[in-house]
């Protein structure tokens, strides 16, 4: 009898590792990006356009409104995402992730393994795998090319 066979495709490393990186410092910029004031001031525009009384025209203070919220739910919508993805991770990977990507303050590698206690290999083998997980939680991983 002969088995049926199929192959897995295979997950570019460097590829997946860069999406994940680029998705927490968009989270990061996000963060700064949010305006505290939720609504914008509107000044009255005096214009010679009659008002219409369907959707299709909108001043340019509306669209520029209608934009802003847009950007704004789409920057919220983003960063909830990112905080459930890490969420699902164990406590350990969560700190990792937090403490290295996170947080306002900018730090690096070295300062996260000795703040954790763990040895230079071992970090980068447990966060290489948290990148892994996030991945296929956010749905960014990268495969290979097949020829």
């Amino acid at each position: 009898m002969s088995q049926l066979q199929f192959k897995l495709p295979e997950i570019d490393r460097e590829l997946t590792k860069k999406a994940v990186e680029s998705a927490l410092e968009k989270y990061r910029f996000f963060l700064l990006t949010i305006p505290e004031e939720k609504l914008p001031r509107i000044t009255p525009s005096y214009s010679l356009v009659p008002p219409s009384n369907t959707n299709e025209f909108h001043s340019s203070t509306e669209d520029a409104v209608i934009n802003r919220v847009d950007g704004e739910r789409e920057r919220l919508d983003y960063i909830d995402r990112i905080r459930r993805a890490v969420n699902r991770l164990n406590i350990k990977e969560r700190e990792l992730i937090i403490k290295r990507y996170l947080e306002e303050d900018e730090v690096y590698d070295y300062e996260i393994y000795n703040d954790l206690g763990m040895s230079e290999r071992r970090y980068y083998r447990v966060k290489a795998r948290i990148f892994y997980k996030l991945a296929f939680i956010l749905l960014i991983e990268v495969y290979k090319k097949e020829h």
